[in-house]
Protein backbone atom coordinates (compact mmCIF):
# COMPACT_ATOMS: atom_id res chain seq x y z
CA UNK A 1 0.00 0.00 0.00
CA UNK A 2 1.05 3.66 -1.02
CA UNK A 3 0.20 6.36 0.62
CA UNK A 4 0.13 10.30 -0.80
CA UNK A 5 -0.93 12.71 1.46
CA UNK A 6 -1.92 16.09 -0.85
CA UNK A 7 0.31 18.87 -0.83
CA UNK A 8 -0.66 23.00 -1.63
CA UNK A 9 0.69 22.05 -5.04
CA UNK A 10 -1.51 19.45 -5.81
CA UNK A 11 -4.07 20.78 -4.34
CA UNK A 12 -7.27 22.14 -6.52
CA UNK A 13 -7.28 19.49 -9.05
CA UNK A 14 -9.61 16.85 -9.82
CA UNK A 15 -8.16 13.40 -8.17
CA UNK A 16 -8.56 11.37 -11.85
CA UNK A 17 -6.28 14.26 -13.00
CA UNK A 18 -4.39 13.64 -10.28
CA UNK A 19 -3.72 9.92 -10.95
CA UNK A 20 -2.80 10.41 -14.69
CA UNK A 21 0.28 12.42 -13.94
CA UNK A 22 1.23 9.69 -10.77
CA UNK A 23 0.26 6.74 -12.78
CA UNK A 24 1.58 8.02 -16.36
CA UNK A 25 2.05 4.81 -18.04
CA UNK A 26 -1.41 3.37 -17.03
CA UNK A 27 -4.40 3.78 -19.32
CA UNK A 28 -7.52 6.06 -17.23
CA UNK A 29 -9.26 2.96 -17.84
CA UNK A 30 -6.80 1.33 -15.28
CA UNK A 31 -7.32 3.53 -12.76
CA UNK A 32 -10.88 4.46 -12.88
CA UNK A 33 -11.25 0.25 -12.31
CA UNK A 34 -9.20 0.63 -9.51
CA UNK A 35 -11.63 3.10 -7.91
CA UNK A 36 -14.26 1.03 -8.63
CA UNK A 37 -13.29 -1.46 -6.69
CA UNK A 38 -11.42 0.49 -3.57
CA UNK A 39 -7.93 -0.46 -4.50
CA UNK A 40 -7.95 3.09 -4.30
CA UNK A 41 -9.32 5.42 -1.79
CA UNK A 42 -9.66 9.49 -0.87
CA UNK A 43 -9.43 9.82 2.57
CA UNK A 44 -10.47 6.20 2.83
CA UNK A 45 -13.30 6.10 1.20
CA UNK A 46 -14.75 5.16 -1.76
CA UNK A 47 -14.34 7.57 -4.92
CA UNK A 48 -15.34 8.35 -8.27
CA UNK A 49 -12.28 10.55 -9.47
CA UNK A 50 -13.79 13.73 -10.03
CA UNK A 51 -13.89 14.57 -6.63
CA UNK A 52 -11.40 18.00 -6.36
CA UNK A 53 -8.41 17.89 -4.01
CA UNK A 54 -7.67 19.84 -1.04
CA UNK A 55 -4.71 20.10 0.78
CA UNK A 56 -4.15 17.00 2.99
CA UNK A 57 -6.41 14.56 1.59
CA UNK A 58 -4.97 11.36 1.87
CA UNK A 59 -4.76 9.07 -1.44
CA UNK A 60 -4.21 5.54 -0.96
CA UNK A 61 -3.03 2.94 -3.86
CA UNK A 62 -3.83 -0.82 -2.71
CA UNK A 63 -1.38 -1.95 -5.17
CA UNK A 64 1.71 -4.17 -5.54
CA UNK A 65 4.90 -2.70 -5.70
CA UNK A 66 5.48 -4.34 -9.03
CA UNK A 67 2.38 -2.98 -10.28
CA UNK A 68 2.66 0.78 -8.81
CA UNK A 69 6.50 0.88 -10.40
CA UNK A 70 5.09 -0.80 -13.78
CA UNK A 71 2.59 2.48 -14.57
CA UNK A 72 5.19 4.99 -12.41
CA UNK A 73 8.55 3.29 -12.21
CA UNK A 74 9.70 5.16 -14.90
CA UNK A 75 9.21 8.68 -13.42
CA UNK A 76 9.81 7.96 -10.09
CA UNK A 77 12.87 6.80 -10.28
CA UNK A 78 14.29 8.96 -13.14
CA UNK A 79 16.05 12.81 -12.02
CA UNK A 80 12.74 14.99 -12.63
CA UNK A 81 15.45 18.01 -13.14
CA UNK A 82 18.23 18.49 -15.68
CA UNK A 83 21.63 19.08 -14.19
CA UNK A 84 22.73 22.33 -14.98
CA UNK A 85 25.60 24.47 -14.23
CA UNK A 86 25.49 26.42 -10.88
CA UNK A 87 24.56 29.86 -11.83
CA UNK A 88 23.41 32.90 -9.28
CA UNK A 89 20.08 34.13 -10.30
CA UNK A 90 19.25 38.04 -9.39
CA UNK A 91 16.25 37.41 -7.75
CA UNK A 92 13.51 40.75 -8.33
CA UNK A 93 11.12 39.24 -6.18
CA UNK A 94 10.18 36.42 -4.53
CA UNK A 95 7.34 34.98 -1.63
CA UNK A 96 6.16 32.02 -1.42
CA UNK A 97 4.08 31.80 -4.38
CA UNK A 98 6.37 33.88 -7.30
CA UNK A 99 9.67 34.48 -8.02
CA UNK A 100 10.90 37.35 -10.25
CA UNK A 101 14.30 37.23 -12.19
CA UNK A 102 16.67 39.43 -14.52
CA UNK A 103 16.67 37.30 -17.10
CA UNK A 104 20.02 37.92 -18.89
CA UNK A 105 20.36 38.14 -22.66
CA UNK A 106 21.54 34.49 -24.19
CA UNK A 107 19.32 32.74 -21.90
CA UNK A 108 16.20 30.55 -23.14
CA UNK A 109 12.71 31.48 -21.43
CA UNK A 110 11.92 27.97 -21.67
CA UNK A 111 12.58 25.06 -24.09
CA UNK A 112 13.19 24.89 -27.49
CA UNK A 113 14.31 21.52 -27.99
CA UNK A 114 14.62 18.60 -25.46
CA UNK A 115 18.44 19.21 -24.65
CA UNK A 116 17.89 22.65 -24.48
CA UNK A 117 18.68 24.93 -20.44
CA UNK A 118 16.43 27.28 -20.06
CA UNK A 119 15.29 29.45 -17.22
CA UNK A 120 13.19 26.90 -16.51
CA UNK A 121 15.71 24.53 -15.41
CA UNK A 122 17.83 27.50 -13.02
CA UNK A 123 14.80 28.51 -11.36
CA UNK A 124 13.72 24.61 -10.55
CA UNK A 125 17.87 24.49 -9.35
CA UNK A 126 17.46 27.14 -7.33
CA UNK A 127 14.45 26.30 -5.93
CA UNK A 128 15.86 23.19 -4.77
CA UNK A 129 19.48 23.93 -3.36
CA UNK A 130 17.17 26.82 -1.53
CA UNK A 131 14.78 23.60 0.36
CA UNK A 132 12.02 25.32 -1.67
CA UNK A 133 11.09 22.11 -2.85
CA UNK A 134 12.19 18.79 -3.21
CA UNK A 135 12.89 16.24 -6.26
CA UNK A 136 9.50 14.28 -5.04
CA UNK A 137 7.35 16.75 -4.97
CA UNK A 138 8.91 17.74 -8.68
CA UNK A 139 6.57 14.46 -10.01
CA UNK A 140 3.38 16.29 -9.83
CA UNK A 141 4.04 19.32 -9.88
CA UNK A 142 7.09 21.84 -11.58
CA UNK A 143 7.23 24.95 -11.29
CA UNK A 144 7.34 26.92 -14.05
CA UNK A 145 7.80 30.36 -15.90
CA UNK A 146 4.78 32.74 -16.54
CA UNK A 147 5.82 34.58 -19.49
CA UNK A 148 8.57 34.96 -22.09
CA UNK A 149 11.30 36.73 -23.26
CA UNK A 150 12.85 36.37 -26.77
CA UNK A 151 16.46 34.42 -26.32
CA UNK A 152 18.70 37.79 -26.51
CA UNK A 153 16.39 40.30 -24.71
CA UNK A 154 16.77 40.65 -20.74
CA UNK A 155 14.79 41.73 -17.67
CA UNK A 156 11.94 40.33 -15.82
CA UNK A 157 10.94 36.79 -15.94
CA UNK A 158 8.18 35.69 -13.72
CA UNK A 159 7.78 31.74 -12.48
CA UNK A 160 4.94 30.47 -10.21
CA UNK A 161 6.43 28.47 -7.36
CA UNK A 162 2.94 27.01 -6.42
CA UNK A 163 0.22 25.79 -8.48
CA UNK A 164 -1.71 29.13 -7.18
CA UNK A 165 0.86 31.35 -7.89
CA UNK A 166 1.47 29.75 -11.52
CA UNK A 167 -2.23 30.08 -12.64
CA UNK A 168 -3.24 33.25 -11.03
CA UNK A 169 0.20 34.78 -12.67
CA UNK A 170 -0.23 32.73 -16.09
CA UNK A 171 -4.17 34.28 -16.33
CA UNK A 172 -2.63 37.67 -15.93
CA UNK A 173 -0.05 37.63 -18.68
CA UNK A 174 -2.85 35.42 -21.11
CA UNK A 175 -4.97 38.47 -20.69
CA UNK A 176 -2.68 41.19 -20.78
CA UNK A 177 -3.71 42.69 -17.29
CA UNK A 178 0.09 43.28 -16.55
CA UNK A 179 1.63 46.64 -17.21
CA UNK A 180 5.13 46.02 -19.08
CA UNK A 181 7.33 48.83 -20.01
CA UNK A 182 11.04 48.15 -21.60
CA UNK A 183 14.22 50.26 -22.29
CA UNK A 184 15.64 50.38 -26.13
CA UNK A 185 17.50 52.02 -28.08
CA UNK A 186 16.90 52.42 -31.76
CA UNK A 187 18.33 54.02 -35.05
CA UNK A 188 17.10 57.33 -35.65
CA UNK A 189 15.55 60.02 -33.90
CA UNK A 190 11.83 59.80 -32.61
CA UNK A 191 11.19 63.04 -31.12
CA UNK A 192 7.58 62.57 -29.59
CA UNK A 193 5.48 59.75 -28.38
CA UNK A 194 3.14 57.45 -30.58
CA UNK A 195 1.34 54.49 -30.50
CA UNK A 196 1.60 52.35 -33.32
CA UNK A 197 -0.65 49.88 -34.55
CA UNK A 198 -0.82 46.73 -37.24
CA UNK A 199 -1.19 43.39 -38.00
CA UNK A 200 1.78 40.65 -37.05
CA UNK A 201 2.27 37.36 -39.19
CA UNK A 202 4.74 34.53 -37.99
CA UNK A 203 6.72 32.36 -40.19
CA UNK A 204 7.32 29.30 -37.71
CA UNK A 205 9.74 27.95 -39.77
CA UNK A 206 12.09 30.88 -39.92
CA UNK A 207 11.21 32.28 -36.53
CA UNK A 208 10.88 35.61 -37.94
CA UNK A 209 7.49 37.61 -38.37
CA UNK A 210 6.14 40.77 -40.47
CA UNK A 211 4.15 43.44 -39.65
CA UNK A 212 1.31 44.07 -41.98
CA UNK A 213 -1.22 47.86 -41.71
CA UNK A 214 -4.28 45.72 -43.18
CA UNK A 215 -5.91 42.58 -41.49
CA UNK A 216 -5.34 39.00 -42.45
CA UNK A 217 -6.40 35.60 -41.93
CA UNK A 218 -3.04 34.55 -39.98
CA UNK A 219 -2.09 37.80 -38.75
CA UNK A 220 -2.86 38.89 -34.98
CA UNK A 221 -3.70 42.94 -34.16
CA UNK A 222 -1.00 44.83 -32.47
CA UNK A 223 -0.73 47.72 -30.34
CA UNK A 224 2.30 49.37 -29.26
CA UNK A 225 3.12 52.78 -27.60
CA UNK A 226 6.68 54.00 -26.90
CA UNK A 227 8.12 57.70 -25.91
CA UNK A 228 11.60 59.41 -26.38
CA UNK A 229 13.72 59.49 -23.33
CA UNK A 230 16.53 61.29 -25.26
CA UNK A 231 17.78 61.58 -28.96
CA UNK A 232 22.06 61.33 -29.26
CA UNK A 233 23.63 61.05 -32.77
CA UNK A 234 21.92 58.59 -34.63
CA UNK A 235 20.07 56.88 -31.88
CA UNK A 236 16.87 57.27 -29.38
CA UNK A 237 16.61 55.73 -25.82
CA UNK A 238 13.11 54.77 -25.64
CA UNK A 239 10.27 53.85 -23.19
CA UNK A 240 8.46 51.48 -24.96
CA UNK A 241 4.62 50.64 -23.22
CA UNK A 242 3.78 46.82 -24.96
CA UNK A 243 -0.14 46.70 -24.96
CA UNK A 244 -0.29 43.13 -26.42
CA UNK A 245 2.65 40.85 -26.31
CA UNK A 246 3.28 38.73 -29.76
CA UNK A 247 5.96 37.02 -30.02
CA UNK A 248 8.61 39.63 -31.76
CA UNK A 249 6.55 42.64 -31.31
CA UNK A 250 8.68 45.40 -30.20
CA UNK A 251 11.41 44.35 -32.52
CA UNK A 252 9.43 43.99 -35.91
CA UNK A 253 6.71 46.61 -34.89
CA UNK A 254 9.73 49.19 -34.45
CA UNK A 255 11.81 48.18 -37.36
CA UNK A 256 8.66 48.79 -39.73
CA UNK A 257 8.71 52.32 -38.87
CA UNK A 258 12.25 52.82 -39.97
CA UNK A 259 13.45 52.89 -36.13
CA UNK A 260 15.10 49.26 -35.47
CA UNK A 261 16.69 48.00 -32.31
CA UNK A 262 20.38 48.41 -32.27
CA UNK A 263 22.46 45.04 -32.37
CA UNK A 264 19.17 43.20 -33.68
CA UNK A 265 20.54 41.94 -36.84
CA UNK A 266 17.08 39.98 -37.45
CA UNK A 267 14.75 43.24 -38.46
CA UNK A 268 17.95 45.99 -38.79
CA UNK A 269 20.53 46.90 -40.62
CA UNK A 270 23.99 44.46 -40.64
CA UNK A 271 25.88 47.39 -41.62
CA UNK A 272 24.70 49.69 -38.87
CA UNK A 273 24.70 47.09 -36.53
CA UNK A 274 28.54 45.75 -37.53
CA UNK A 275 29.46 49.56 -36.72
CA UNK A 276 28.14 49.93 -33.04
CA UNK A 277 29.30 46.34 -32.79
CA UNK A 278 32.63 46.91 -33.18
CA UNK A 279 32.81 50.22 -31.30
CA UNK A 280 30.82 49.26 -28.22
CA UNK A 281 30.81 45.43 -28.44
CA UNK A 282 27.29 45.00 -29.04
CA UNK A 283 26.03 41.50 -29.13
CA UNK A 284 22.44 41.33 -28.64
CA UNK A 285 19.79 43.93 -29.65
CA UNK A 286 19.44 46.36 -26.72
CA UNK A 287 16.14 45.68 -25.53
CA UNK A 288 15.39 45.21 -21.47
CA UNK A 289 12.36 44.40 -20.15
CA UNK A 290 12.67 46.74 -16.79
CA UNK A 291 9.29 47.38 -15.31
CA UNK A 292 6.31 45.19 -14.46
CA UNK A 293 2.88 46.43 -12.65
CA UNK A 294 0.70 43.85 -11.59
CA UNK A 295 -2.94 43.96 -12.08
CA UNK A 296 -5.38 43.08 -8.88
CA UNK A 297 -4.62 39.89 -7.78
CA UNK A 298 -6.80 37.22 -5.90
CA UNK A 299 -6.63 35.85 -2.57
CA UNK A 300 -3.18 33.97 -1.45
CA UNK A 301 -1.79 37.11 -4.27
CA UNK A 302 -3.56 39.57 -3.11
CA UNK A 303 -0.59 41.01 -1.52
CA UNK A 304 1.30 41.59 -5.19
CA UNK A 305 -1.98 43.71 -6.35
CA UNK A 306 -0.52 47.54 -8.03
CA UNK A 307 2.93 46.12 -6.73
CA UNK A 308 5.49 47.08 -9.30
CA UNK A 309 8.42 45.54 -9.67
CA UNK A 310 12.24 46.63 -11.67
CA UNK A 311 15.19 44.62 -12.90
CA UNK A 312 18.39 46.43 -13.03
CA UNK A 313 19.88 47.49 -16.31
CA UNK A 314 22.02 44.82 -17.60
CA UNK A 315 25.78 45.79 -17.91
CA UNK A 316 25.98 46.21 -21.80
CA UNK A 317 23.11 48.14 -22.11
CA UNK A 318 24.71 50.40 -19.36
CA UNK A 319 27.51 51.24 -20.79
CA UNK A 320 26.11 52.55 -23.87
CA UNK A 321 24.13 54.90 -21.91
CA UNK A 322 27.36 55.71 -19.78
CA UNK A 323 29.48 56.44 -22.53
CA UNK A 324 26.85 58.46 -24.53
CA UNK A 325 25.96 62.05 -23.66
CA UNK A 326 23.06 61.82 -22.26
CA UNK A 327 21.46 65.07 -20.73
CA UNK A 328 21.13 65.74 -17.13
CA UNK A 329 18.10 63.98 -14.97
CA UNK A 330 18.16 60.91 -17.71
CA UNK A 331 21.30 59.18 -17.07
CA UNK A 332 20.91 59.81 -13.16
CA UNK A 333 17.41 58.20 -13.49
CA UNK A 334 18.86 55.58 -15.35
CA UNK A 335 21.78 55.04 -12.80
CA UNK A 336 18.51 53.91 -10.02
CA UNK A 337 17.94 50.70 -12.03
CA UNK A 338 21.52 50.26 -12.59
Amino acid sequence: MKEIVINENEAGQRLDKFLGKLLKEAPASFYYKMLRKKNIVLNGKKATGNEKLTAGDSVKLFLSDETFEKFAGKQQTKDPVVSVPHISLEIVYEDHDVLAINKPAGMLSQKAKKEDISANEYILQYLLESGTITRESLHTFKPSVCNRLDRNTSGILVAGKTLNGLQQMSKAFRERSMEKYYLAIVAGHISKPRRIEGFLKKDGVNNQVTILSEPSNDAKPIITEYRPLKLVGQVTLLEVHLITGRSHQIRAHLASTGHPLLGDYKYGSKKWNDRYKKEWKIEDQVLHAYQLTMPGMKKELENLSGKTFYAKVPEVFWKLIKETAWEHGTREALEVLH
